[in-house]
């Protein structure tokens, strides 16, 4: 940020054409910028009124009517005197009226900068400035939950207890170095140790919950697996509701990798068709079923698909479901049994499903959200989501293994209070009360001009 604050300008909706678009103001001159080129008097106004006018051109020329709202200085989203200007959504009046705006003054805003100004001025902290971005990217209800929790400042919340809990031990442990040839301890290390047994305990699960967020936020990746001609196109045909995959009684019609997108309860997931695996001499379809086993390491969730008309495939499925599960412990295998029409018997440990009827569908969905997110509430159970957030967890998990490990060798209190601060450091991270100019530039980069 300059020193001294420039009153910046970007158009704050979508580029195109639309009904409606809105063009922001944020800085010490938004009201006298606009004043210069707008048909009424703003000197007097008050805070969260909108105005109807009409903005002109440098020589006089009406641009367009326009509804003009006013947040004075401190109760803005930006924490600034700002302004927003809705117009019509016409590419030519937007740029007309942002030409106008910078011949009195305003600067052109860059990514990121409406929200790093709420920031700055102390209206966000660094965690929820991040979920803004978030929230305006969620495809799906679980991924707008987690980011407007976050917005909230749910994560924050939970943050600021951890790191005051480490600061007034480490305080106390500190204290104690003062203190040294006096041999006074003022910090009791058992309760030490429990602290950071309990903030470990709960900064992992934290950690541990952004294979889950990371899932939801992006979409979780589900394969559906198994050998040629057990219905694994048709399948992916019936959780769509359209004909997105060639379906053909010849084995080997699937030999590259189909992708498709499901939203189900508001979890988005990611469906993917697999070439059949087995073994082949075509080169073809062998470069397609290379790719069907990539696809499985990457997957989440992993569908395998037995035909209920075969035995021998029945049997074969259930061993490589079973060794799945053995070889990839971290993902969720579901054992499905199709073609339930053709033989109704029960398979044990199996979802019974005719995907060319629909069969067993509905109970399918219900198992492949539980897959996911089982008995979590989002509601009230904070999820990460972020890469950046999570590594930071990590390294706090770090130093608080380093420093209980250190209460139990009997670790001097400088080196336990280093760890301490440390670990306090990565927490501050996250919500940014610990930051430098390179890491904001490089997160408020990634955001859309206008916000």
């Amino acid at each position: 940020m300059n020193s001294k604050v420039e009153t910046i300008c970007a158009l704050a909706t979508g580029n195109g054409i639309g009904a409606i678009s809105i063009i922001r103001i944020s800085g010490p001159d938004s009201r006298n910028a606009l004043s210069q080129c707008f048909s009424k008097k703003l000197d007097t106004i008050a805070s969260h009124t909108i105005h109807f006018g009409t903005i002109n051109s440098a020589d006089g020329i009406a641009i367009d009517e326009v509804l003009v709202s006013y947040f004075e200085h401190g109760r803005s989203f930006t924490g600034e005197e700002s302004i927003e200007i809705s117009c019509h959504g016409s590419p030519y009046v937007q740029q007309q009226i942002l030409q106008v705006l910078q011949s009195q003054g305003c600067r052109m805003a860059t990514p990121g900068e409406f929200t790093k100004r709420a920031f700055m001025n102390g209206k966000l902290d660094l965690s929820q400035a991040e979920a803004v971005a978030d929230l305006i990217a969620a495809q799906s209800k679980k991924a707008h939950q987690i980011a407007l929790s976050q917005l909230k400042g749910n994560l924050s919340s939970d943050l600021k207890v951890l790191r005051e809990q480490l600061m007034n031990f480490a305080s106390l442990v500190e204290l104690e170095l003062d203190f040294a040839e006096e041999d006074v301890e003022f910090a009791d290390r058992t309760q030490l140790k429990e602290l950071v047994s309990r903030v470990l305990l709960t900064v992992s699960k934290l950690a541990d919950s952004f294979a889950l967020g990371n899932a939801l936020k992006n979409g979780v990746p589900v394969a559906i697996v198994g050998a040629p001609n057990t219905g694994k196109s048709t399948l992916l045909n019936q959780l769509l509701g359209e004909d997105r995959a060639i379906v053909s009684d010849e084995a080997g019609t699937t030999r590259d990798v189909i992708e498709e997108t499901l939203n189900i309860e508001g979890i988005l997931f990611r469906l993917i068709d697999t070439a059949g695996i087995r073994e082949t001499t075509q080169n073809i379809e062998a470069m397609g079923i290379e790719r069907s086993q990539k696809k499985i390491k990457e997957a989440a969730i992993v569908l395998c698909l037995g035909d209920a008309s075969n035995e021998k495939n029945i049997a074969e499925t259930k061993a490589w479901s079973s060794r799945l599960i053995g070889l990839h412990p971290d993902k969720k295998v579901l054992f499905l049994i199709n073609k339930v029409d053709l033989n109704p018997e029960s398979i044990p440990d199996s979802i019974s499903i005719s995907a060319k009827g629909g069969l067993g569908i509905d109970t399918l969905k219900k198992e492949m959200v539980h897959a996911v997110l089982g008995e979590l509430d989002l509601e009230n159970d904070t999820i990460i989501a972020n890469a950046r957030h999570h590594e930071a967890l990590l390294k706090t998990a770090e130093a608080l293994e380093k420093a209980d490990i250190g209460l139990d060798d009997g670790t001097t209190s400088d080196f336990i209070a280093m760890d301490i601060r440390q670990a306090m450091f990565h927490l501050g991270s996250i919500t940014g009360d610990i930051s430098t100019d390179d890491l904001l530039g490089n997160i408020f980069s990634k955001f859309c001009i206008g916000k």
